[in-house]
């Protein structure tokens, strides 16, 4: 994950061209839920009296114009009035599914994705629907940072034919596809297998999608700072199909076995599918395009983690503070502890034996 800092003005909003410079802002929201249709009508209206341009797409806006207050909203339409190259961030209200799909509509530009959660969890959103207000002015002001989140690059092969390729901010996940029948896969790091067995499919993650699908399979959390790729095994019939963490410049693959014609689907972040028949080979490399994801705060993972799935953490104590750890006799030798070191039995010395 590289962090990049955005908060510096843009050089050319100089005082003369402020018209031409002023800044777009892009909102993208599921108006067809009236939470999200009001929450960004709010956000259309702080942004326009804050002197920034909202910007949304059709379908979006028309739902907006059928209430009153957005009746005679000024908003620009997305690929009519202006394009992508214009909009300096996209605010998306929603659940982890509306920054998904709000990823793929962004997925060809340098437009970053900042989440103001409506939904459950949300571990892709930055801030709360009650902070909808702050978050619009740290907005205003350019008060965030932008990250840029690992993605995987996800190919799919049929013999020596390419049948797909796509992408993923989360997970390629292979799923069987008849609910009665298991599918045989074969598991392979780098061009050399790992093991065979019958499962319920695959799931092969990035960092920020570790606590997602990958996280409900059985597999480990990974800190989005960790340059790592994931390949979590879902209900395998196997004695060894534990999940696998691997170097990010591996190349992470996953066959489809002949043995019966089970078939399998293949879901990209749950919103991009490909059908799978017996005799697929699945390949997944990190991809060379990030996803830039705009935080307005600095909360560590840890944090955000005990927070999002409510960790008990009670009688947690912490680290003993520095100035604690110093005695006030730090001059005098310090008295050694009670560390004991414990050796093997066969490394103890043989008593000896007595000779009749």
């Amino acid at each position: 994950m590289t962090i990049l800092e955005t908060a510096d003005p843009d050089p050319r909003d100089r005082p003369g061209d402020r018209k031409e410079r002023m800044r777009r802002i892009l909102v993208l929201a599921h108006t067809g839920r009236p939470d999200s249709l009001q929450a960004a009508l709010d956000t259309c209206t702080r942004l326009r009296s804050a002197g920034l341009i909202p910007v949304m797409r059709r379908l979006e806006l028309q739902n907006l114009r059928n209430t009153a207050a957005g009746e005679s909203l000024e908003v620009e339409i997305l690929d009519e009035d202006t394009s992508l190259d214009s909009v300096d961030l996209g605010m998306v209200l929603g659940g982890d599914g509306t920054v998904l799909r709000s990823a793929e509509l962004v997925r060809n530009s340098n437009v970053p994705l900042l989440g103001v959660n409506l939904g459950h969890v949300g571990f892709l959103a930055e801030s709360e629907h009650a902070d909808l207000a702050q978050t619009v002015d740290w907005v205003v002001n350019r008060e965030y940072t932008v990250e840029e989140r690992m993605a995987i690059d996800v190919q799919v092969w049929l013999g020596n034919r390419r049948i797909a390729r796509t992408w993923a901010l989360n997970e390629a996940a292979v799923e069987k596809a008849n609910r009665e029948r298991m599918i045989e896969v074969v598991m392979e790091v780098d061009g050399l297998p790992i093991s065979t067995f019958g499962c319920d499919g695959m799931v092969m993650a990035t960092p920020t999608g570790s606590t997602a699908y990958a996280f409900s399979a059985g597999g480990p959390v990974v800190w989005p700072e960790v340059e790592a790729l994931i390949m979590v095994p879902i209900s395998a019939h196997a004695l060894f199909a534990k999940p696998l963490v691997i170097a990010p410049t591996s190349v992470m693959a996953l066959e489809l076995l002949t043995r019966t014609d089970a078939q399998a689907v293949l879901w990209c972040d749950g919103r991009r599918t490909v059908d799978l028949p017996p005799g697929s080979r699945v390949e997944v490399t990190r991809s060379n395009r990030p996803v830039r994801l705009a935080r307005v705060n600095r909360t560590p993972f840890s944090e955000r983690l005990v927070r999002k799935f409510e960790l008990p953490t009670k009688g947690w104590r912490g680290p003993v503070p520095v100035k604690d750890r110093e005695t006030e006799t730090a001059a005098l030798p310090t008295v050694p502890g009670s560390l004991h070191v414990i050796e093997p039995r066969h490394y103890a010395p043989r008593p000896e034996r007595e000779h009749p």
